[in-house]
């Protein structure tokens, strides 16, 4: 079983990418974010030519997250269900038989001082609650996305340059650790555990991909039963090599396949 997350920074503009990708590697699941595309914009069309089922939510202006499968999900659904705000263009949760995924694009935070900053902590904090009410530990459970959150000084380049950044400030990454405390395991760390590799060059750093001075902010985390059966993790650096690419790349990881699931 292959799974992938990747933000692909405007699903339209990015979509010769996306298709070329799911040809090339035919991932079970692929997790899409910031497609900055309302759903009656979005081009499901090409993707299902593509012999793949799609679910997404978007709106104008908005984030966008999509999951796009194999296999039809029993159940899809969008948003936090706490009474506060449902951001359901930044969290889709899709579940089929012996596998939940859970996507996400964790808003960014523009600065220390600005209030999408505290919303990005709550945001982490409701997160970690969702979690509590909706799921257990010990379920097959993945957690994918741009997560906006660098966890560790090899996640990103100087990070000594980096402390007051809202992508790796101390109190973001203690709320992640929060979350991750739910039961999450890092499965690109337990094929990686010291290498600097990243997920996300910034356009506006010059030759950002040829130096290496990038972030790790796009994880696949799972819970136990499917990290022990998680056989390799990698970040594939070829979409972002593409013309017009995305500022972000692949991550993809491949399990055994879980109890109650048959592959394919």
């Amino acid at each position: 079983m292959k799974i992938a997350t990747f933000n692909v920074n405007s699903i339209r503009t990015r979509l010769p990418i996306v298709l070329d990708w799911l040809k090339e590697h035919e991932p079970d699941v692929l997790a899409v974010q910031e497609t900055k595309t309302p759903d009656d914009q979005f081009p499901a069309g090409e993707i299902e030519a593509a012999g793949y089922r799609v679910g997404y939510r978007g709106f104008k202006g908005g984030a966008g997250v999509a999951v796009i499968s194999r296999d039809e999900p029993e159940e899809v659904r969008f948003g936090f269900d706490d009474g506060g705000p449902a951001d359901e263009d930044r969290l889709i949760e899709a579940r089929w038989p012996g596998l939940t995924l859970i996507n996400t694009y964790v808003p960014q935070g523009r600065s220390i001082d600005h209030e999408m900053y505290a919303y990005k902590l709550e945001w982490l904090g409701r997160l970690r609650r969702y979690l509590a009410r909706r799921h257990d530990s010990e379920e097959p459970l993945i957690w994918v996305g741009d997560l906006n959150v660098a966890r560790g000084p090899n996640d990103v380049a100087k990070p000594e340059n980096k402390k007051k950044h809202v992508c790796y400030h101390e109190d973001v990454r203690a709320a992640f650790e929060e979350v991750l405390e739910f039961g999450f395991e890092d499965v690109f760390r337990r094929h990686h555990p010291d290498e600097k590799l990243f997920s996300f060059y910034d356009y506006r750093v010059k030759d950002a991909l040829g130096t290496n001075r990038g972030w790790r902010v796009d994880y696949i985390l799972a819970t136990e039963p499917l990290a022990e059966r998680c056989t390799g993790c990698a970040i594939d650096l070829e979409p972002r090599r593409r013309e017009r690419p995305s500022d972000h790349t692949v991550v993809h990881a491949d399990f055994d396949c879980p109890p109650g699931r048959t592959g394919g």
